[in-house]
This record gives structure tokens, C-alpha cells and sequence, in this order.
């Protein structure tokens, strides 16, 4: 193992995960992700002699379902945790994963800078900062979020609960992303327009004065700006139709030890200060869509008003 990979392997084994001897835990990674997948594992092998490391192949997109023996194997056990290239988080894989009772986290497009820096946290303080934001946002009819960039977006929560994802997983069934640090919602329906001037996949962190502009009508993405966005979208609707296009998630970063963006989603979509929007899937957290997509987009500096009454967010970038 490599010896710089110690000590988050041990965050997230030990303080996220609290790993006990007595459990089984599946390390799942691919080939690109191979060095964190071993390092995870060989912590995870310090404390209980049933732990498994499964490699794959990485994913063409984001939100496709790992291989069936991968499935399994996160099924079954008492914990996983799941380093790889694409997301995993918004599949049914994962879901009936945490549904068997199984816990973990999925750590998507990570890479070794951000498992170095990204895991340097304090995740009782991110605990207690999504506890307070989720006393401001929990029973609102309406969010609303603006940017001098021309973002004026509303959600529509409905009967859809807000979730936390503070990183401690300690309980049956519960499930984090790591680096972790956001409050979310799959709104019932939106309205707007959002502008995306921080991170989103496939171009990673925008440069100074580069937007990404979504138009959403009825909880519908409408007009994307960006040719290759569009061009997923595109190529996921040929697979499920209007379901590609569905306005999956607002989040609000709480994460406050992340001080700059630096182009990956996993890391950036949690710094405070800043709020992000998904199109695709939501059956994962909390909504009823099916997609083989899930698109985050991190807006900077925005401005959040909860049933007509603005809200402080966290210090952050």
C-alpha cells in the first residue's frame, strides 16, 4: 500500500465506516481506481478477517450498474465501500444493497488527490452543519436559488424529504458518499433556469467566465446549452425516454474544511457555500426515476431563499 494512502484509508474505515472485527466488508473498485480499492482494503483487513476486494472494469457513464458478481457481493455484506471511476451511488445495485442492510459509501471519480485531501476532515462538524441546514430547508413548500449569472431556479419538494449526507455511517442500511458533506431533496417538481460556473462532468472545473445554462418546465430539463451534455442526455433518452431529462436533485454543500474547487464533483458538489443541481436518476435518493445518468452541476455564490426568506449558508469557497 501506499504509505500517503494510510491515512485516509483509516478515515474512512475507522471514523466513517467504524468498522468492527466481527463484520464482512466488499472493497469494490476498478481498474483505474485500483491503488485506493487496495489501500481501503488493506485497512479494512487490519480489523476483520472477512473483508473481499472485487475489480472491475470502469463503467461507461456514470449511474451504470456494476457486474452482477459486484452487486452481490455489496448485498451481502455487512459494509462496502466503493472507490470507482464512474458513479455507483444512483444504482439499483447500491440501493438493494442498503435495502439488505448493508452500509457504506461510494467514493465516484475519486482520484488520489482528492482521497489525500478530500478525506482531511472533521466529520462531527460536517455532521453538525447538515443537522442545521436541514432545520432550515426540512419543511419547506419552496427553495428558491439565484445567481448575479442568471441562475433563478425554483423546487418544489412536495412530500419528498430532505436527506443529509454527513459521512458517518454507523448504522444499518445508511449510506455516505465520501468525501461527503451536503443536504439534498429530489424535488417532486421545478422551474427555472440554473447556471452551472463550477464543476460538471465531462468538462470538470469550468475556467473564469465558462457557464453551463439548463432551462427546466414542470420538473423537465428543456434546453441544455452545452453540446456534449446534451449529447448524454440524448444518448440516455434513446434508452428511457423523458426520464433522461428529469430534474433529479438540488444539494447544498456543508462540507466547510473544502476551501477551493478543484473539478471534481464528488469533492466540490459539497463545499460550502456553494449549491448543485442533477438531471437524470433520483430513484436512489428519494424520487421516483429511473436513468442511466445522474449529472451534477456546482453553482458558485448563490443566493438560497426558503419560502421567500433568505438563508445563511456555511462558510466555504
Amino acid at each position: 500500500m501506499n504509505e500517503e494512502f494510510r491515512g485516509p484509508a483509516e478515515t474512512a474505515v475507522d471514523q466513517c465506516l467504524d468498522l468492527g472485527p466481527d463484520e464482512s466488508v466488499a472493497v469494490v473498485t476498478d481498474d483505474k481506481r485500483l491503488p485506493i480499492g487496495e489501500s481501503l482494503y488493506e485497512v479494512a483487513s487490519e480489523v476483520t478477517d472477512d473483508a473481499v476486494l472485487l475489480r472491475y472494469p470502469p463503467g461507461d457513464q456514470h449511474g451504470e450498474e456494476p457486474p452482477a458478481p459486484v452487486a452481490a457481493a455489496m448485498r451481502d455484506a455487512d459494509a462496502f465501500l466503493a472507490p470507482t471511476t464512474k458513479s455507483i451511488s444512483h444504482t439499483r445495485a447500491r440501493g438493494d444493497a442498503c435495502e439488505a442492510g448493508a452500509r457504506g459509501a461510494t467514493l465516484p471519480g475519486i482520484t488520489e488527490e482528492v482521497f489525500l485531501t478530500g478525506l482531511d476532515a472533521d466529520y462531527e462538524r460536517i455532521r453538525a452543519e447538515c443537522e442545521a441546514m436541514l432545520g432550515k430547508v426540512a419543511d419547506a413548500d419552496e427553495v428558491r436559488v439565484t445567481t448575479e449569472l442568471g441562475t433563478d431556479f425554483t423546487v418544489y419538494p412536495g412530500e419528498r424529504e430532505w436527506r443529509d449526507d454527513h459521512g458517518l455511517i454507523r448504522e444499518p442500511g445508511s449510506f455516505s458518499n465520501l468525501p461527503a458533506g451536503e443536504v439534498f431533496v429530489s424535488p417532486e417538481t421545478a422551474e427555472g433556469r440554473y447556471v452551472v460556473d463550477g464543476t460538471m462532468m465531462p468538462h470538470g472545473l469550468l475556467d473564469d467566465g465558462e457557464t453551463l445554462t439548463f432551462d427546466v418546465e414542470d420538473g423537465q430539463v428543456t434546453s441544455i446549452s452545452d453540446d456534449e451534455i446534451r449529447e448524454q442526455v440524448e444518448t440516455a433518452a434513446g434508452e428511457v425516454g423523458d426520464a433522461a431529462y428529469n430534474l433529479a436533485e438540488l444539494g447544498i454543500g456543508t462540507n466547510v474544511a473544502v476551501t477551493e474547487l478543484v473539478g471534481s464533483v464528488l469533492l466540490d458538489e459539497k463545499a460550502a457555500g456553494t449549491v448543485h443541481v442533477a438531471l437524470g436518476d433520483d430513484a436512489g435518493i428519494g424520487g421516483d426515476t429511473d436513468a442511466p445518468i445522474h449529472l451534477d452541476g456546482i453553482i458558485r455564490d448563490p443566493t438560497v431563499y426558503v419560502d421567500g426568506e433568505r438563508i445563511e449558508l456555511p462558510d466555504g469557497v
